[in-house]
């Protein structure tokens, strides 16, 4: 063979040749794989385009379900990119300030999504792979979520006090104003970062006209809320359901008091940015004046970064065992709860319906005068609890003034929640790349 006729595979023109020959012979949907790419950047993280298009097929599932019109899917898009910046920088906090979560409890939670849909787990993997999703992805949004609630409870939560003044203004307010309204309304929310520049503010108060404007055209309120809203429930079409007035800022109780149910208000500003409320329903709330108290004691052991949950649980099996044998309860509470009631050798005194958290009234209600549970688990770790005694009592002023501290506290924890979120947002760096 004469060596001079051989191609030359340096040639451009060859290699070109080779390479349509090859793709010649490739399947025709190879061509239109989708490349994934970064389309965020917060502080040593990133979010991809393959992430943002999974959010995006959820929250297009779950606006179906509701029968919430899709908003255009561009809009939707930087909505949600927004969401996950925010979600992703309070992970970080959360991890950078030493919360941590245990393994077990991702499980535990997953079991009892099992449970409450009647599935094993086989069959909440299979649920949840009919939705295009995997039990993996379920885990890590499982895991983000305790992330976050751990680093609320932490940083904003056990900081907020009642003071009594607050409670006796409050209740001098419900006194005049009678028998407490709730409150079905929706809402929008547009923040504006702190230290905003004046212009700033004026685009984002722009905006928030702009969505009146829209309302005012016969728009649909769940679908600006999803397309627009700044607030954690944005997705769910703003709805809060009911609420009575006193665990309601005063500015939003002045707001929907003139409106009749479908009306919206003005434009309301507040230190988190503007608001917009819709006005669903409202109703006249009575309070309970006899309740069935419970006193009960406990022994509190908390999960963190040195106690697993499996380690809390064997620990409360052994305190049992110990009482079971004698030592009493009291002095066990002293030297091993973790709560602040362990001086009290666990005593939490009285108890009214809805005082504690659903998972620690299920398994106290359950329980018989002078019987111990075995270890319970709550948000707060896991428990022992022993009931005392039980009584009848009208409790009309105490149930007021605690009633009056918790709507205070609920008040103020979602005002500094709000506040809190919007800081670590603000002081997170972000990169936002091309979507498309």
């Amino acid at each position: 063979m004469n060596s001079s006729k051989r191609p030359d595979w340096r040639r451009p023109q060859w290699m070109l040749a080779l390479l349509l020959a090859i793709s010649s012979l490739l399947p025709a949907q190879a061509a239109v794989v989708p490349l994934n790419y970064i389309v965020a950047v917060v502080n040593d993280e990133v979010i991809t385009r393959k992430e943002l298009d999974q959010r995006y097929d959820e929250v297009v599932q779950s606006l179906a379900r509701q029968n919430t019109p899709l908003p255009p899917r561009e809009t939707l898009e930087k909505q949600l990119l927004e969401r996950m910046i925010t979600e992703l920088a309070l992970q970080q906090h959360a991890r950078n300030t030493g919360v941590r979560v245990d393994p077990t409890q991702v499980e535990r939670a997953l079991q009892r999504i099992a449970a409450q849909n009647k599935l094993d787990m086989a069959g909440l993997k299979a649920a949840v792979e009919r939705d295009g999703q995997s039990l993996d992805t379920m885990r890590n949004t499982i895991r983000n979520e305790i992330l976050i609630a751990r680093a609320r409870e932490r940083d904003v939560d056990n900081r907020v006090t009642v003071s009594d003044s607050e409670i006796e203004g409050y209740l001098q307010t419900q006194a005049q104003q009678g028998v407490e309204t709730e409150y079905n309304f929706s809402h929008i929310l547009i923040t504006v970062p702190e230290n905003a520049p004046p212009e700033e503010i004026q685009a984002r108060r722009a905006r928030a006209e702009e969505i009146i404007r829209m309302l005012a055209q016969g728009a649909d309120f769940a679908q600006l809320s999803a397309s627009y809203s700044d607030a954690s429930n944005a997705l769910q079409g703003g709805a809060f359901g009911w609420r009575p007035s006193g665990k309601l800022p005063s500015l939003f109780v002045d707001a929907l008091k003139p409106l009749q149910p479908g009306q919206v208000s003005p434009i309301l500003k507040s230190g988190n940015g503007f608001h917009i409320l819709k006005l669903i329903d409202k109703r006249g709330l009575d309070a309970t004046l006899s309740v069935t108290q419970t006193h009960a004691r406990h022994i509190l052991i908390k999960t963190n970064e040195l106690t697993s949950e499996s380690d809390a649980r064997s620990r409360l099996l052994q305190l049992k065992e110990r009482i079971d044998n004698g030592v009493p309860f009291e002095q066990l509470a002293r030297q091993y709860s973790d709560d602040g009631s362990a001086a009290k050798g666990g005593d939490l005194g009285w108890i009214n319906p809805g005082d504690t958290v659903p998972e620690f009234e299920r398994a106290m209600d359950a329980l018989k005068d002078g019987e111990m549970s075995g270890p319970v688990q709550s948000p707060f770790g896991w428990h022992l609890i022993q009931v005392l005694e039980r009584r009848n009592q009208d409790v009309t002023q105490e149930r007021k003034r605690l009633t009056a501290r918790q709507a205070i506290r609920e008040r103020k924890a979602e005002e500094a929640f709000q506040d809190w979120v919007r800081q670590i947002r603000d002081s997170a760096y972000v990169e936002l790349r091309p979507l498309q």
